[in-house]
């Protein structure tokens, strides 16, 4: 059977990881023994769903775990791919209570639609950053009191060393720009960064001063190029840049990617028994977008997931999977055959096959500070 373009492409950057992992991985010791993550739905494990009953419906899914399952995509994140990378289990997520979740690995904190700032009561999630890092004390604290009762905890919780040696993953702050549009001018936006970013700071902080060691923090992606954010800002074709995306959203993440990137090496000069990781997320999916054939992509801004019709296949108003009526007929938001073919998923979120390939990118350590590449510290998994 032959290897789908997006597919084939990515097998190949996975191949060339797994090459130099296998030439230099002892030079190096990135065995953490568990991930405690912060973010929004690009790395939501199932947080919204849980939380407030949010309900995906097929064919969220679909590629990888044949059903919906938490996560705002077709299969799987990039956290997945980072945490298969290092040898550990899918992280569950904090809010998930059905099932006897284990945490011996670490925990999920992120929910889709969580902010930075404080959420408000027009929020789409309650979880913000501030929140999520109160969780995280609560769910330290629980530990703690369970594994002082002895043994019988023990393979669903994580030991007390755990937390001190454990990677501490961020990727939120996208919903603080975007959502932002919808009411603010470009030039307010960029003023309230620092403002954001401060937020930031104190969760991070906060974390610290709870023995957090190791921080790796993911930057925000091209906002313009997502397909949500085309329809409802890009009606005007001079708002558009060479490759279809909003201009201003763009301009908007950059800025906070510098302003961020200044932010880690100011937290890594302050926590000197520390490592803070910096991940430019920005310019891997930026080279996707503007050369997703060279990849074996064919759509870098069509949505699979969608309705429509091309060039967006995009409609607010109906959800991937859901059957709405809309101007007096009965429609459905459909996948599209084969989703290999797609960067973008449902008009925010990236594919599987998009996220395999920015995690096989993050992978060879070139766009990270400090850059891993000559001492790769991840041993990639071919059970990719």
């Amino acid at each position: 059977m032959a290897v789908p373009g997006a597919l084939a492409a990515v097998t190949l950057y996975l191949f060339i990881s797994v090459a130099v992992a296998v030439a230099s991985a002892s030079a190096v010791d990135f065995n953490y023994p568990a991930i405690f993550n912060f973010g929004d739905s690009n790395s939501d494990t199932g947080g919204l769903v849980a939380g407030i009953g949010d309900i995906l419906d097929p064919p969220y899914g679909q590629t990888y775990f044949q059903r919906p399952a938490g996560r705002f995509c077709d299969g799987r994140l990039i956290i997945d791919f980072l945490m298969n990378a290092m040898d550990l289990p899918f992280s569950n997520s904090y809010l998930e209570s059905v099932g006897a979740p284990s945490f011996l690995k670490g925990c999920n904190f992120a929910a889709a639609g969580s902010t930075i700032l404080p959420a408000t009561a027009t929020s789409v999630c309650p979880f913000s950053f501030g929140i999520q890092v109160a969780q995280f004390f609560h769910f330290k604290l629980r530990v703690t009191e369970l594994l002082a009762k002895g043994n019988k905890f023990k393979k669903y919780i994580p030991p007390a060393d755990f937390f001190s040696r454990g990677l501490y993953m961020f990727d939120i702050g996208q919903n603080d720009l975007a959502g932002a549009f919808y009411s603010k001018s470009e030039d307010q936006i960029i003023a309230s960064i620092p403002t954001i970013l401060l937020e930031f700071e104190t969760g991070v902080k906060k974390l610290y001063d709870q023995g957090a060691r190791n921080f790796w923090i993911h930057n925000t992606g091209p906002l313009g190029c997502l397909a949500q954010n085309v329809a409802q800002f890009g009606k005007d074709p001079s708002k558009l840049d060479e490759y279809g995306c909003v201009s201003s959203h763009n301009r908007a993440a950059k800025l906070f990617n510098l302003q961020l990137h200044a932010l880690c090496t100011k937290l890594q000069a302050q926590f000197v028994d520390a490592n803070v990781t910096y991940i430019d997320i920005f310019t891997i999916k930026s080279d996707l977008i503007a050369n997703y054939s060279r990849y074996g992509f064919e759509h870098p801004v069509t949505v699979c997931c969608g309705y429509g019709g091309p060039p967006l296949n995009y409609d607010s108003r109906i959800r991937c999977g859901q059957t709405k009526i809309l101007d007096g007929s009965s429609v459905t938001a459909k996948g599209c055959s084969d989703a290999t073919d797609y960067v973008n998923w449902d008009g925010i979120h990236y594919t599987d096959a998009a996220n395999q390939f920015v995690s096989s990118q993050i992978l060879t350590g070139k766009y990270s500070d400090p850059p891993f590449s000559d001492k790769m510290p991840f041993l990639l998994k071919l059970k990719f």
